[in-house]
């Protein structure tokens, strides 16, 4: 159990992320539910976050209490105070995508403008909750790389693509695990001392990403990690984890804030 009541959201998302794998099924569940949804449980209350968590309202008590709080309504603070930190053009972007989402029409108008609000708010808030620190050891991991290796498959390998191209871009040595031929691990098997790599994996998380990082990581090779929760399991073995909160659209994600974080990056290293 934490050592220390955590005075800050960002406090209690380290603690989670250090003690989950030692929390019960029911806690990590509720775990995974706060990490993902903040606005929710800023706003909500026990009943209705516990129904959509999937638990009894005793188990968000259980939790807080686990961490240290008195109930559920002292750690539930931390996220509404976050929520006051925000810019108010963020909060009114906030409230103009889900107006927009509400619509029903299928035009084709109409889906552009839900995807651009949706989009443009999930950017907002990708500056206002990047972590500084981590983006900032990214590109110290990446610049003093002799050869980046990138791996994401699926929907993550459209990122994981950009990423390549950008960086040679940069004049940066940069190698695409596709996995053509079946070959990811003998492509991951050339990655060294000196190497970096960039992984970018979202749930539910591909395996062939998770073996490829295991790999790498025993072979102390610095890693960053584009992914969607810090409760990821690829996120014990980065050396820096980039946390990304797409928009959703009628089901469909974007993935607008990590080709963001990806131009970010690569332009930044061009320099």
């Amino acid at each position: 159990m934490p050592s220390g009541v955590p005075k800050t959201l960002n406090e209690l998302k380290l603690q989670i992320a250090e003690q989950h794998q030692g929390l019960s099924k029911r806690l990590r569940q509720v775990a995974q539910y706060l990490v993902d949804n903040p606005n929710q449980i800023a706003f909500g209350t026990v009943a209705t976050i516990a129904a959509d968590a999937g638990v009894h309202p005793s188990t968000l008590v259980r939790f807080a209490n686990a961490f240290g709080f008195s109930g559920f309504s002292e750690m539930q603070r931390l996220f509404q105070h976050q929520l006051l930190q925000e810019s108010p053009s963020y909060s009114d972007r906030v409230r103009i995508a889900r107006e927009s989402l509400g619509e029903s029409s299928t035009e084709p108008l109409s889906l552009l403008s839900q995807f651009a609000s949706a989009n443009s708010a999930t950017l907002d808030q990708l500056v206002n909750e990047v972590d500084q620190k981590a983006l900032q050891k990214a590109e110290e991991i990446l610049r003093g790389a002799d050869t980046v290796y990138i791996m994401g498959v699926r929907r993550a390998f459209v990122v994981a693509s950009y990423f390549a191209y950008a960086l040679r871009h940069a004049e940066r040595r940069a190698f695409l695990v596709d996995g053509v031929g079946g070959l990811t691990k003998e492509q991951g098997c050339s990655v060294r001392a000196g190497d970096a790599m960039i992984a970018v994996s979202f749930h539910p998380y591909a395996q062939e990403t998770q073996d490829l990082v295991k790999e790498a990581a025993g072979r102390n090779v610095p890693i960053v990690l584009i992914t969607d929760s810090e409760l990821s399991p690829l996120a014990s073995q980065a050396s820096s984890v980039l946390i990304v909160k797409e928009a959703e659209v009628h089901g469909i994600r974007s993935l607008s804030a990590s080709l963001c974080i990806a131009q970010a990056l690569s332009i930044s290293l061009a320099n």
